[in-house]
């Protein structure tokens, strides 16, 4: 399947679209993802919001880039946030493919180095991001810090497995 690439500050006629499949992936109110999204479109580095659309024009993906994802460490800035892909469209690199976007995008914009909080183990190891520290979130909650790869262009490629 073919995926087309969307810079939601480049389209902003598909902003409302955009905000409304991350506020329901997230819980967090579209109008907070509408409102960063048109901060995006007016010009700058950050944030950023990135999708990919699949042949029928549905997202299949997205993530962001914000200046902080709620956590007390504001020197660990800016924040890759948000990176969902549908289920029916797991397993074909796209979160790979998303993050490798956003860092190259940021690249371009001068930025080379991104963090995340996740509590996801594994997942971006596999693309070259490497563990940082704790920070406790806005919500009480502690969470893993992560630093882009060392250059940010492109995610580490994925390990194949081995036979035993």
């Amino acid at each position: 399947m073919i995926y087309r690439a969307e810079l939601t500050g480049e389209h902003p006629e598909s902003i409302d679209e955009a905000a409304a499949w991350f506020a329901g992936k997230w819980g967090i109110p579209k109008e907070a993802y509408s409102g960063s999204m048109r901060e995006a479109a007016a010009g700058g580095g950050v944030p950023q919001w990135y999708v990919l659309r699949d042949a029928d024009g549905r997202i299949a993906g997205g993530c962001g880039v914000i200046e902080n994802d709620f956590h007390a460490r504001r020197d660990l800035a800016p924040n890759l946030c948000a990176l969902f892909v549908e289920p029916e469209h797991r397993g074909r690199g796209l979160a790979r493919r998303l993050v490798s976007l956003a860092l190259r995008d940021m690249e371009a914009r001068g930025i080379s180095r991104l963090y995340l909080i996740t509590d996801h183990t594994g997942l971006y190891e596999r693309m070259g991001w490497s563990y940082l520290c704790d920070v406790l979130c806005d919500g009480g909650e502690v969470s893993r810090v992560y630093v882009s790869p060392e250059g940010g262009t492109r995610c580490a490629p994925a390990a194949r497995p081995t036979r035993d």
